[in-house]
């Protein structure tokens, strides 16, 4: 079996392994500390709930799937104890999607796990400013760099 050499793959395809591979590590960190049952699409509706409340309706039109996905993922959620569904301040037929203090939890552990990992590698490269610039680079030329801005990133999608 012939090997590649890292160093020599583009940097699209070496930043969507390390993207994979990151998101692996950050769930095993998340495991351990007693998050089972977390994944990576958990982490797409999270970023939807930081700052607002959207409704299961505007959930799935912002992630690109049907309000059924976005339903099921919710109520899975839910019996996590990560999300709850409170009414709308307005409309109290409506309800909104919301982290709970145990979602909040996860949120932060996730953001240290990412920021022991950035550590680990800047400790091992130095500055990492000209990787960040090529990585956002790359997102501007995607077209995702506004989907980033404003957190809307979608799951892929085959």
């Amino acid at each position: 079996m012939s090997q590649v050499n890292p160093a020599e793959l583009d940097l699209p395809t070496l930043v969507a392994l390390a993207g994979t591979a990151a998101n692996q590590y950050l769930l095993r960190r998340l495991h351990e500390q007693g998050y089972n049952g977390v994944r990576t699409s958990h982490g797409y509706v999270i970023q939807n709930l930081i700052d607002e409340a959207p409704t299961v309706g505007e959930l799935a039109a912002r992630l690109g799937v049907t309000q059924q996905a976005a339903s099921k993922v919710v109520v899975e959620m839910e019996g996590m104890g990560l999300v709850t569904r409170v009414p709308d301040s307005t409309d109290s037929r409506v309800r909104r999607v919301t982290l709970t203090s145990h979602g909040e939890a996860l949120l932060t552990a996730g953001r240290k796990a990412r920021a022991e990992l950035e550590r680990a590698v800047a400790a091992e490269v130095g500055d990492l400013a000209a990787a960040k610039r090529a990585v956002l680079s790359l997102l501007e030329h995607t077209g995702d760099l506004v989907a980033v801005t404003r957190r809307r990133v979608r799951p892929a999608s085959d």
